[in-house]
């Protein structure tokens, strides 16, 4: 009988806590079915969780409406009381396997579709050599996501970071390079000066804005000069751009981290203008990981954290090779 009445209660603690995690994270999402994304489970068993909470407590803890769900202001009380709780859970969690020496878990990392394509293979393969107990989930996307929201532990952010509230580690500023391939440049003059590319064909990035346009910093430095380019190919992808460069329909603006050092080794590419530095803004952008504030707390996140950091480098490797 003691047993039974011990092991009621332990599942009632049990239970308790999986439904203040479920609580947790949908104060911080505001949704329930993201939720149940981070926890992998159905969003029944999330709103069932914390519907059981509430009858326990006694007391509404979320509003519920067609637009979302957000805490009471009971709610509220719990979840400031709990979370910090909760935090320091996790903490003692990854302490005890920290003793050990393991680094163990799942780590989801977002970045842009092309360069997770490119890079994260090489860096998940690496960082998975040092932690063999760590499961890496990587997500690859060129919409700018809400980490909280989508549940992401690190994310690459390409461009000017707002201030958002998260943590965020600068990088590299994004370097361009501007190049031809040899088949084009037999049949045109290569341009000596920016304002020469107006009489080349140039294959130019599209946003929702319309066309970027190129921008160049002379070696003495000074305000970067805009020039409106032209061109027979325009894409939202820069890679399908450079694949069009190498084919020789034109010069190229593309980021350092999208060119492999072999295509200039190989004479694939050429670059052009190296006296001047272009960009596609006229103030260049830059890189940064970017992480929610308690994410970093946890050992297994700032391990993958420090290892991106070192592994990429300073300047990045992409630069130092290409």
């Amino acid at each position: 009988m003691v047993r039974e009445v011990k092991s009621l209660l332990h599942f009632g603690v049990v239970m308790q806590l999986k439904a203040q995690r479920y609580l947790a994270m949908v104060a911080t999402t505001g949704s329930f079915s993201a939720t149940a994304r981070h926890f992998r489970v159905p969003a029944s068993s999330v709103s069932r969780f914390i519907a059981a909470l509430e009858v326990e407590a006694g007391q509404q803890l979320l509003y519920r409406n067609t637009r979302g769900v957000k805490l009471t202001e009971a709610g509220e009380r719990y979840y400031l009381q709990i979370r910090t709780v909760l935090e320091l859970l996790d903490a003692a969690d990854e302490e005890l396997a920290g003793n050990v020496g393991k680094i163990r878990g799942i780590v989801r990392v977002n970045a842009p579709a092309t360069f997770g394509r490119l890079h994260l293979g090489k860096l998940v393969t690496e960082l998975r050599s040092l932690y063999p107990d760590l499961i890496i989930e990587v997500t690859v996307t060129d919409e700018l996501i809400d980490p909280v929201k989508e549940g992401a532990d690190i994310v690459f952010r390409i461009g000017h970071l707002e201030d958002s509230g998260l943590i965020g580690r600068r990088i590299c500023e994004q370097r361009h390079v501007l190049c031809a391939s040899p088949e084009y440049l037999s049949q045109h003059d290569e341009p000596q000066t920016p304002d020469q590319l107006r009489d080349h064909s140039c294959l130019v990035h599209i946003t929702n804005g319309g066309s970027e346009r190129w921008y160049f910093r002379g070696p003495e430095g000074g305000l970067p000069t805009a020039v409106d380019v032209t061109g027979p190919i325009r894409s939202n992808n820069s890679e399908l751009l450079l694949h069009a460069a190498l084919a020789g329909e034109g010069i190229v603006l593309v980021p350092s981290w999208l060119l492999k050092s072999d295509a200039f080794k190989t004479r694939q590419l050429k670059r052009l203008l190296p006296g001047f530095e272009g960009a596609v803004n006229a103030v260049p952008s830059q890189m940064h990981l970017i992480s929610p504030e308690n994410r970093l707390r946890s050992h297994k996140v700032r391990a993958v954290w420090d290892f991106l950091i070192e592994a990429i480098g300073s300047p990045p490797y992409w630069d130092s090779t290409s």
